[in-house]
């Protein structure tokens, strides 16, 4: 918390029903957000036991600046992946920094596993164990609305929740943050069903005045300024993520169709453009942020014959258009919607749902499964029948639908078409084929997202292709993002919170730090990371990749596959370099 010495972490046991809360000056040189979860998850990690274990912990920690300088927003969550077994990290915004900010916690780490289904009420000092089997197989939107109806209340309050995916241990089950945000990748929606726990709601009271107001005011509005009054955050704002599909089809960088292709010949009716013209009703913005990023879209829905339909609202961004549009061949902003509305009812993560299903069908196209086995005809296009499999994986319809909410890499283990499952260290591909940074970035990065060190940006950005080059910046970067995660920024402002910029920020409210500061807790934060996947049994030399990476021209063109083994050699050399120094 901003002007104490100490990290105020909130200790919860959901089976024996206690809590306490610790004040942990050692903390403070992880500064807060993914350092100070990082390190808590090291410290309760109990790898010897099941994934699942009710041992295994749930860390949400915010970051040192959060909800008091714009776009600092993000709350983080830590835990072990059921998807890929090791380090699990998620980024949220909405409400739920704010109301953990007011309501006094830095960190909070569950353990343990309720009797029943339960949810959690979470306020300055106290802490509700409350029933909540009535919410059992409720969908994340029934289960929001349920909860404010109960639990009146103002605006301070975020509601977290799982829907049946989640309940039901879908590996890749997401967690929802007031309805239009959400801890996506790697499976944390699993780890609460696994701990019977539904929901938790934050209720955030307190009042904590700016110590030195004017020093702080003077940063806060030339942030503000540089974050509303110029064009680097404009593009977030008026179109969203989704204005990058054009471009990434035109280079052919755009998954389509389980990678088979990396241009989308409707690439154009699933369009940012397509979609703020057709689709755009509404934009929003987490608390805390004046760029409104969230793109909320409608399409119309029939519920009763005599042409009676209802209009529903959904956010959408690129990474759903991509997984549940190009990579499903699915060739029209509605359908994508759609698809998108029921993995948000089922609460999975649209990125590993979509790459699913999109091995499924070539999986069915190629013979190594049947129409028994799928219960419906899976083909690329066929948005009526991807959306009974999106139910089906929900529930672990049968056999086969099981192996599907396990991920695609087991799945592929069960069923073959190894080479066609797309996943990079156990996590499903982002929706970048753009080349080396984005395979490589991807496949070294501690929780193998391309959020880790941008590869993919970095295969747009460099001009001419060095491997020495690529594999430092992808390290540099991935420790950067530890620092900035750390307070923690969203990642949409990285270039806003240049390291000038991050000292006068930190500085303002009671920090004293420099450069070279920022720079040792970049590290220290990537240590433990690292130490965590080694103490998961992670070994970078063991990793395989599909090899339609290898076969599908990239925006680089056709990739070398020893030459893709050769960097995540030289980064692993990298990383055992980093750990050797404390030894």
């Amino acid at each position: 918390m901003i002007y104490e010495k100490y990290i105020k972490v909130l200790y919860i046991d959901l089976t024996q029903k206690k809590i306490r809360i610790d004040h942990r000056k050692d903390l403070c040189d992880y500064l807060g957000g993914v350092g100070v979860a990082t390190k808590l998850l090291e410290e309760n990690l109990k790898p010897e036991l099941d994934v699942l274990d009710e041992q295994q912990p749930i860390i949400l920690a915010i970051g040192a600046a959060s909800t008091v300088f714009p776009v600092i927003t993000k709350t983080v969550a830590m835990f072990r992946s059921p998807l890929t077994g090791e380090l699990g990290e998620s980024y949220a915004g909405g409400r739920l920094a704010m109301t953990l900010f007011m309501a006094g916690y830095d960190a909070i780490v569950i353990t343990g596993k309720s009797k029943s289904t339960s949810y959690l009420t979470i306020s300055r000092n106290n802490v509700e164990f409350k029933d909540a089997r009535a919410f059992a197989g409720m969908s994340n939107d029934k289960i929001g609305r349920n909860i404010r109806e109960r639990e009146p209340g103002g605006g301070k309050r975020s509601i977290i929740r799982i829907g049946p995916a989640g309940e039901n241990l879908v590996k890749y089950a997401s967690v929802c943050v007031d309805t239009y945000r959400h801890f996506g990748r790697l499976g944390l929606g699993a780890v609460f069903g696994s701990k019977n726990l539904k929901a938790i709601t934050v209720l955030g009271d307190k009042n904590l005045p700016i110590k030195n107001f004017k020093e702080y005011f003077k940063v806060f509005q030339e942030i503000y300024q540089r974050v509303t009054d110029t064009e680097i955050m404009s593009k977030y704002h008026d179109v969203g993520t989704p204005i990058n599909i054009e471009p990434l089809n035109a280079a052919g960088a755009l998954p389509t169709k389980n990678l088979k292709q990396g241009v989308f010949e409707c690439g154009d009716k699933i369009s940012g453009d397509t979609f703020a013209k057709n689709n755009l009703v509404r934009k929003m913005a987490c608390t805390g942020c004046p760029v409104g990023c969230i793109h909320i879209g409608q399409y119309r829905r029939e519920f009763d014959k005599g042409y009676e339909y209802e209009a529903v609202s959904v956010g959408y961004d690129y990474e759903l258009i991509f997984a549940l549009g190009s990579f499903l061949g699915i060739k029209s902003s509605d359908e994508v919607l759609q698809l998108i509305e029921e993995v948000e009812k089922a609460g999975m993560d649209a990125m590993s749902a979509g790459v699913v299903l999109g091995w499924a069908t070539e999986a069915l196209a190629k013979k190594l499964v049947n129409e028994e086995q799928t219960l419906v005809n899976l083909a690329f296009g066929n948005t009526e029948n991807y959306l009974k499999a999106i139910q089906y994986i929900s529930i672990r319809k049968n056999e086969f639908y099981s192996y599907l909410g396990e991920g695609v890499d087991k799945a592929s283990d069960v069923y073959g078409g190894k080479d066609f499952a797309m996943a990079l260290g156990k996590n499903e591909m982002p929706g970048y084929h753009t080349g080396y940074g984005a395979i490589v970035g991807a496949t070294v990065g501690a929780r193998h997202s391309h959020l880790c060190n941008g590869g993919y940006s970095l295969d747009q950005s460099m001009k001419e292709f060095d491997k020495e080059k690529m594999v430092n910046a992808l390290f540099e970067e991935e420790k950067e993002r530890c620092m900035l995660n750390s307070l923690i920024i969203c990642l949409f402002a990285r270039k806003v919170y240049d390291r000038k910029t991050i000292i006068s920020v930190l500085n303002s409210i009671g920090y004293d730090l420099t450069n070279d500061d920022l720079t040792a807790i970049g590290e220290r934060i990537y240590k433990s990371k690292l130490r965590i996947k080694k103490s998961l049994g992670f070994d970078l030399k063991e990793v395989k990749l599909p090899k339609r990476f290898f076969e599908t021209p990239s925006m680089s063109g056709i990739l070398d596959e020893k030459l893709t083994y050769e960097m995540i050699e030289m980064y692993n050399n990298k990383t055992e370099e980093l750990l050797a120094k404390e030894s």
